[in-house]
């Protein structure tokens, strides 16, 4: 089993070592709307929540994930439009873990990071429901 490294932070899951030096790689090689997401986010400038890059989660390489809102960040590039079937699947996969996936195109990411904010302030603090909402 000399292929077999760690356990997945958030599924307690077996990691290949290939997944692992991939994962590594992808955080040397960030694109540029990654790299900017990630200076918007370390060290928990956006609402005092930790994201890590480039985490794997069922096998698959989550761009972003934060832990305490069980929340994947996908920044999509060009190579998402021929993929996006391969995108919905992998999102349900791992939804199965109770585990949101978001995505923002990079030109949203880079030009608009406001509406990132926001989002993620959303998900973090929903809004509660209309008096009367889901009374029946």
């Amino acid at each position: 089993m000399g292929n077999i490294q760690t356990i997945g932070v958030s599924t307690g899951r077996r990691i290949k070592n290939s997944k692992l030096e991939l994962a590594k790689k992808m955080r040397r090689q960030m694109t540029l709307a990654e790299r900017a997401f990630w200076n918007g986010v370390r060290n928990r400038k956006m609402h005092g929540l930790k994201f890590r890059r480039q985490q794997i989660i069922d096998g698959f390489i989550a761009d972003f994930y934060c832990s305490e809102l069980k929340l994947i960040v996908e920044i999509d590039g060009g190579v998402h439009e021929g993929q996006k079937n391969y995108d919905q699947l992998r999102d349900r996969i791992i939804s199965r873990n109770d585990i949101q996936v978001i995505r923002f195109p990079n030109e949203v990411v880079i030009n608009n990071f406001d509406v990132v904010v926001n989002r993620i302030a959303e998900i973090r603090n929903p809004s509660p429901g209309l008096p009367g909402e889901g009374q029946g």
